[in-house]
């Protein structure tokens, strides 16, 4: 995470107008995001607090950390703090269900963002990206940059989380069509840049001719371009990304990113709130669905320049 991302957040929540008084009381929703340490995840925590904040509630934002039995405290603490609403991304697709029906059982609307759980009628929304729209995009234009044939690895997300599946599944859609490309190796690095760094050397080691990598989110791309620097490789590899973190931008800027697909983070973080203020005032989203996708966007060095603040392109 740049200062540069949290100067900008910090910002934007400091220039929401202050509300006296009685403003306050609409009660409080607390956020569970995974870590807000990822720029991604501390985005979607500040724009869900600020945006409640903005409709007079109090907020909180706590962290998970993908560990679910952090989460079910997290839970348990929101109940015992009398929530009126839970945002949250969920650690586990399966694991996490038990959380969000403790809550549901609390009388506490829970609405999911980022990430799915595996269960319908439970949350009252769940609001993520089109992962397998995004992946589409990120594979075509990986295609694009390092040709139709050759060696290349991938670095899958956290598997208990469905986006990462998701969008490998997607990336395979588009990358099928080209027979003369070989995946010749796979590794889990957990959407983190330490693990995707360890996790490219060793693949490079072992697979030293491949032209690229496609990896599912930008702090394993990241991890992977700084292993490619040391090794001297990256100019000869070619590394896509999936978030639109700011790092990523800047590394697209620079060439050494073949591009980012941007993830509207911002955009379902808002609107989960907006929703959830609509569920407490009316037991309605005001959404025509409980799933809702929202498309994402590729970033290359064409439009880089429009990213006008954390996850925000401007149109």
């Amino acid at each position: 995470m740049t200062k540069m991302t949290r100067r900008l957040l910090l910002a934007a929540t400091a220039s929401l107008p202050l509300m006296a008084g009685s403003a306050w009381a609409e009660g409080l929703i607390t956020i569970i995001v995974n870590d807000p340490a990822n720029p991604y995840w501390f985005t979607e925590g500040e724009v869900a607090k600020a945006t409640a904040e903005e409709l007079g509630y109090t907020a909180n934002v706590a962290a998970h950390k993908g560990d679910t039995n952090t989460e079910s405290t997290l839970i348990d603490t929101a109940i015992t703090n009398k929530s009126v609403a839970i945002i949250l991304d969920p650690a586990n697709a399966d694991g996490s269900i038990g959380a969000v029906r403790k809550a549901v059982d609390a009388g506490i609307p829970v609405l999911t963002v980022n990430a799915e759980i595996n269960e319908s009628d439970l949350a009252k929304a769940q609001l993520v990206s089109n992962n397998a729209q995004g992946a589409a995009l990120g594979a075509q234009a990986w295609v694009e940059a390092v040709g139709d044939s050759g060696q290349y690895v991938e670095l899958f997300g956290a598997p208990p989380d469905n986006n990462a599946a998701t969008r490998s599944n997607g990336f395979e859609t588009v990358l099928s069509q080209y027979p003369d490309l070989e995946e010749v190796d796979e590794e889990v690095a957990n959407w983190d840049r330490t693990q995707g760094y360890q996790k490219m050397q060793s693949m490079l080691q072992a697979n030293p001719d491949i032209i690229g990598v496609i990896s599912g989110n930008d702090e394993m791309a990241l991890g992977a371009i700084a292993a490619l620097k040391e090794a001297g490789k990256l100019e000869q590899i070619k590394v896509g990304g999936f978030d639109g973190s700011p790092d990523a931008v800047e590394a697209v800027k620079a060439g050494e990113l073949q591009y980012t697909v941007l993830q509207p983070v911002a955009v379902f973080a808002d609107e989960a709130v907006r929703q959830a203020d609509n569920f407490i005032k009316t037991g309605e989203t005001g959404a025509d669905a409980e799933k809702q996708l929202f498309d994402c966007i590729l970033i290359t060095k064409d439009n880089a320049d429009q990213i006008t603040s954390p996850f925000v392109l401007e149109q």
